[in-house]
């Protein structure tokens, strides 16, 4: 079984920066996409960017300039880097990854980490 554990949420002011990571624990064939998403109080779920095996990245308008994704193989890990943090941001983040374990891919979550944008 793998589980996924998010480090690098917190408090920052507006215009500040972050950097997110995601690091898999436990043994799997292979990661095939992985991704961020984020939930804010009220509102549902919602994808903020993906890369995949290829790294070929994908990120909602409301990001692109500002966040980036990457992935470490060797370190079965994904980062976002977060700058120009707006209040908007604020939600709790969630990283995703698709595991092939066996000869099933599994969509796994992590537990999620707070960020939090204000002054």
């Amino acid at each position: 079984q793998v589980q996924l554990v998010e480090f690098g949420g917190g408090l920052v002011q507006p215009g500040g920066s972050l950097r997110l990571s995601c690091a898999a624990s436990g043994t799997c064939k292979s990661i095939y996409d992985m991704g961020w998403y984020r939930q804010a109080p009220g509102n549902e779920r919602a994808l903020v960017a993906t890369i995949t095996s290829g790294g070929r990245t994908n990120s909602a308008e409301s990001v692109k300039g500002r966040f980036t994704i990457s992935r470490d193989d060797d370190q079965k890990t994904v980062y976002m880097q977060m700058n120009n943090l707006k209040a908007e941001d604020t939600a709790v983040y969630y990283c995703n990854m698709e595991v092939l374990l066996g000869v099933i891919v599994h969509p796994t979550w992590g537990r999620g980490t707070q960020v939090t944008v204000s002054s």
